[in-house]
């Protein structure tokens, strides 16, 4: 007996299509609530790192011919913040870092941009675009992803604070916003440490592996 096609009746391809649908829709607001995570809700999180002595890396000046070294700027307040000019989230945060820098300058805190897996000329221009601290905002490179190793690094942005002492006191991941990086700052000036919450995503560099996550 020889096989003949037959046509799929009209109430089968109609349940495929309706299916097809569904599944669309699901995988649609799965990815949105990643790309929520990967955006949105900031927190301090709690981090191995938190607690002790933070890397002593030198890192060549983005712009220029000098160099930063964490362990020379012990006696003040340090914020190294990691982020990139591919980053959506380093975008949503920029005007908060600037900001942070502004208020807080005058209280000895320093910020440390480190520019991660990113080009020179992307960088720049982003900065160019975005603005840039003051004196006391130095922005850096990082070749080798060193100080990415070094910090743990699971993705950008993520923010650390580092105090007086030298010591790793907070870490914020995911896009900081000024409330957040204000209630640490003061938290610190303060003498206390600034209380640790969950963990939210980061956006990993293009194709990039994940280094750390502490």
């Amino acid at each position: 007996m020889s096989d003949v096609w037959a046509p799929t009746p009209p109430r089968r391809r109609r349940a495929a299509k309706v299916g097809a649908i569904v599944i669309a829709v699901v995988a649609i607001g799965i990815g949105a609530v990643f790309g929520m995570r990967l955006n949105t809700d900031p927190t301090l999180v709690d981090s191995p790192l938190i607690g002790r002595p933070a890397p002593d890396v030198v890192l060549p000046e983005l712009e220029g011919p000098g160099q930063v070294s964490l362990a020379g700027l012990g006696g003040q307040i340090v914020v190294v913040n990691f982020w990139a000019s591919w980053c959506v989230a380093c975008r949503e945060e920029h005007p908060a870092l600037l900001a942070a820098a502004e208020q807080y300058r005058d209280a000895g805190v320093t910020f440390v941009g480190i520019d991660y897996q990113d080009g020179k000329e992307s960088a720049v221009a982003f900065l160019d675009e975005m603005g840039r601290g003051g004196d006391d905002y130095r922005y850096v490179t990082d070749p080798g992803s060193r100080a990415a190793l070094e910090f743990g690094l699971f993705g950008v942005p993520e923010t650390f604070v580092i105090d007086r002492s030298g010591v790793i006191v907070a870490k914020i991941t995911g896009a900081s916003t000024y409330p957040l990086l204000a209630g640490a700052l003061d938290a610190v000036l303060a003498g206390k440490r600034p209380e640790s919450r969950t963990d939210v995503g980061v956006q990993p560099a293009p194709g990039a592996p994940v280094v750390g996550g502490g």
